[in-house]
């Protein structure tokens, strides 16, 4: 049975779901940035804006989104299959859906209409700067500030572990501003590039490449017209976005786990091993038999929390139970195709070693692992 074949999913999801991996298997299967990164992504994005997926990464259709609010089901199912063909075509799509998140959400109509359509189109690349150095996990540890001075806001402090960042066009940024203590005093800014006093402080690099970077702002004065949403509302606005965004993590972790799966079963049908191939071991019969296993029951949490969403539910604790589950499951996936790979799954260039060197943020970012686990026992202790 098609995995979309289940009841999560509409007419509309299984003809996005066909169509985007055709497109995918005929234009980014298996090309990667690994030497120009920056150029790279700029490249699919501009693919995919060209091609029309990323008007399901924003909401509106008079700012070009696919429609007036976004669809979970279909984020996940885009991320998914992108992350099945090529790891970095995910990351060019969701960022360009976590990067305009806020505005989507809680933008004004001007707002939306001078970014988003640029988002939806490719024409610009978007970023969203809520890390940093000592306020990860703990967004009220937030330090970067911003003062607000007549009609200007004007901005102090660094962010870092910033995707996109320095080849972003337009940053969502999330600061200090005081209106009450911890998480009920940040306000949001979209901080366009070249804002004189906002510079790339650092590149960082990371185990799979993806542009990454630090930020840096030093008096760095944004209109007061580029806040999203009210002030002291930036925490309430982050998480609204990560709302939306978390459920696709964990698909896009399903992905790279079903790309493993594809490797691994290649591998035990073709290996020769004493005179038959390595799938007649009982004991490689046994690893495979985990493997699918744990993709389909994270399939069926990543769509639950997907489709409860998108009836308009809460689903604080069924999106953390599927980015605890699916991305911790892929890593096991993964591990397991590179053990059937033997030698040849720890080369530089093969798909499993990418795969295995690509899972592993997937554990961090948007929540790490312990922090789901706090979400989902405080809830099960609330609620049972």
């Amino acid at each position: 049975m098609n995995m979309t074949d289940w009841p999560f999913f509409d007419a509309p999801h299984r003809a996005f779901a066909t169509e985007l991996d055709a497109w995918a298997a005929a234009n980014v299967r298996d090309v990667h940035g690994d030497h120009d990164v920056d150029a790279a992504c700029r490249q699919l994005v501009k693919q995919l804006g060209d091609a029309g997926w990323l008007a399901h990464a924003v909401a509106g259709r008079e700012y070009g989104g696919a429609g007036e609010t976004i669809d979970t089901r279909t984020m996940c199912l885009a991320r998914e299959t992108l992350a099945r063909h090529n790891g970095l075509a995910d990351f060019a799509f969701a960022m360009q859906g976590l990067g305009s998140g806020a505005i989507s959400l809680a933008g004004t109509p001007a707002q939306k209409a001078r970014w988003l359509p640029k988002v939806a189109s490719g024409e610009a690349i978007a970023a969203f700067a809520l890390s940093e150095p000592d306020a990860g996990s703990d967004v009220a540890a937030m330090q970067c500030a911003a003062r607000i001075e007549g009609d200007v806001a004007i901005l102090d402090g660094e962010k870092t572990w910033i995707s996109n960042g320095g080849i972003a066009d337009v940053y969502v940024v999330f600061v200090r501003t005081g209106e009450a203590p911890g998480s009920r005093g940040l306000s949001a800014f979209v901080v366009e590039a070249g804002t004189p006093g906002f510079e790339i402080a650092e590149r960082i690099n990371v185990i799979a490449p993806h542009p990454l970077a630090r930020l840096r702002f030093t008096n760095s004065r944004v209109p007061l017209g580029h806040r999203i949403g009210g002030a002291g509302e930036g925490f309430k606005v982050a998480m609204r976005t990560l709302d939306v965004f978390r459920t696709s993590v964990a698909a896009a972790a399903l992905g790279f786990g079903r790309r493993a799966m594809e490797e691994g079963l290649a591998r035990a049908r073709t290996r020769p091993m004493f005179g038959g191939v390595l799938g007649d071991f009982q004991l490689t019969q046994g690893k495979l038999a985990e493997m699918a296993t744990t993709l389909d029951a994270a399939a069926l949490l990543v769509y639950r929390a997907a489709w409860q969403r998108d009836q308009g539910q809460t689903v604080t604790r069924e999106a953390a139970m599927a980015k605890m589950f699916a991305t911790e499951g892929a890593q096991q996936v993964i591990d397991a195709a590179v053990q059937l790979w033997g030698g040849r799954g720890v080369q530089s260039g093969e798909t499993v070693e990418r795969l295995y060197r690509e899972i592993r943020a997937l554990r961090i970012y948007e929540g790490a692992t312990e922090v789901q686990q706090l979400i989902i026992g405080r809830d099960v202790l609330k609620n049972g």
